[in-house]
């Protein structure tokens, strides 16, 4: 019969997006909310609605019970998890299965491989895929972990093994700070994770941070749809996303992009996921793999033309890849602007009431977000609001476009990163594409020092 109600178990804009490619399916959505998003526009628009708990996510939206009771109360017979929350959370994953409800994502074992960071390594060296020189697995002695650094050379970096974010993470510049800096990043990883598994690898000088989207039936095959450039980030946090990176050849991009699709059909790999490189010197070297949707997804749809939540409930449904990788073609260019609920410069949360909104238009403008005029931003989730993805034939067509739909984008009543995106589009590096991932922060860095010393800057 297939799948004919999804329980969306996620909120904000990636919720919404879910529900209208559902909609679009002629299936019919489940919105789950705790009581801080009663009025969000993904409940409002579902076809049947649930409040799972109140506003801490912990009792709500990461309640394993509450989302399955939700499920079969309604009768929903798959679950989407968006990105965030349940998405990478194997044992959920689990237990969706069990209760004989399909999951909208990778097979749980392979959840759980890719969320292991020294698990993930191995794995991804094992099929193939280029490492970054480091330690084979965790390391716990600091006589052995000054061994590994000594091999590989300094500077290094020290990762949590169940990190991310950045938490847990710091560069060792020399072999007389390495232990009082690796107790920090335990401290921080066993506070945020409840694990300080550790491993060492050689700390890139000034990498960009390149992705691949890859997509496989679980059954042997597998595609990808090309790289997104994800290098203009702030303490790990992506700001703007762009596909086709600007540096990555077509030649490169093929070769990449074959070895990363041949990886997840090794793997029997289902459902959508990303493989993220570090690239420095036309060299790539894997990081992690995300075993769900990217929130930057769109740029690739806008590229390639593929609707990849549809494609993520068809595979989630025992059909084929609707194509095949010689069927992939890659047009044009693509941008996408997060756009935060905070202040543009101090990154300060900007929580509060929607006094007007204004959606940019035109074509080849698409705008992700749950906001209209009148909705209050709940201060319990992350800040991300909108997502403003403008596509154009070229690069520099795109940039055009975007500088426009960012002068035409108004959100009143919070303060928003739209005025931050304007400034980086003013940038000769931005706008030539000449970027790294240590680009944002040291821009905003001397930015805050030219205005300090004039204020009139």
């Amino acid at each position: 019969m297939g799948i004919s109600r999804i329980l969306i178990a996620n909120r904000g804009e990636i919720a919404l997006r879910i529900h209208r490619a559902a909609h679009e399916m002629g299936i019919e959505t489940v919105a789950v909310h705790s009581t801080a998003d009663a009025d969000a526009m993904h409940v409002r628009l579902a076809d049947h609605a649930v409040c799972i708990g109140p506003p801490s996510a912990a009792e709500s939206y990461l309640n394993h019970a509450a989302i399955i009771s939700a499920a079969e109360i309604t009768g929903a017979d798959a679950i989407h998890p968006g990105y965030g929350f349940l998405s990478e959370n194997a044992k959920f994953a689990d237990i969706v299965e069990a209760h004989d409800i399909a999951w909208i994502g990778p097979k749980p074992e392979h959840i759980r491989t890719m969320g292991d960071k020294v698990q993930a390594k191995k794995t991804a060296g094992a099929l193939g895929l280029p490492l970054v020189p480091g330690s084979d697995g965790a390391v716990s002695d600091f006589d052995e972990m000054r061994e590994v650094a000594a091999e590989i050379g300094y500077p290094v970096l020290a990762k949590a093994a169940s990190g991310g974010g950045g938490r847990g993470m710091k560069v060792i510049p020399s072999e007389d700070q390495l232990e009082p800096l690796v107790k920090q990043a335990m401290n921080e990883a066993k506070a945020a994770f409840g694990d300080d598994t550790m491993y060492l690898e050689k700390y890139l000088g000034n990498p960009r941070h390149i992705e691949f989207q890859v997509f496989g039936d679980g059954r042997g095959n597998a595609i990808h749809l090309g790289e997104r450039d994800c290098s203009l980030q702030r303490r790990h946090q992506k700001v703007f996303e762009e596909a086709p990176s600007p540096v990555i050849s077509q030649e490169d991009r093929m070769r990449m992009g074959g070895i990363v699709a041949d990886a997840m059909a090794a793997m029997e790999y289902r459902g959508a996921g990303t493989i993220e490189f570090l690239w420095e010197n036309g060299e790539f070297y894997f990081i992690e793999m995300n075993t769900r949707l990217q929130v930057e997804h769109p740029v690739t749809e806008a590229i390639t033309g593929m609707d990849l939540v549809r494609e993520q409930i068809r595979i989630a449904d025992g059909k084929d890849l609707s194509v095949k990788q010689e069927d992939i073609v890659f047009t044009g260019h693509a941008i996408e602007c997060r756009i935060n609920a905070e202040d543009p410069f101090t990154f300060a949360p900007s929580p509060g009431k929607i006094e007007y909104y204004h959606q940019a238009g035109g074509m080849h403008v698409r705008v992700d977000s749950g906001l209209y005029a009148g909705y209050t931003i709940p201060p319990y989730y992350d800040s991300m609001i909108a997502k403003l993805i403008v596509y154009g034939r070229t690069r520099e067509g795109c940039l055009m476009r975007l500088r426009r739909a960012l002068g035409e984008m108004v959100i009143q009543g919070v303060k928003t990163s739209i005025p931050l995106h304007q400034e980086l589009l003013k940038q000769p590096d931005v706008l030539s594409g000449n970027y790294t991932i240590k680009w944002l922060e040291e821009w905003l860095v001397t930015r805050a020092e030219a205005l300090a010393a004039d204020p009139e800057t």
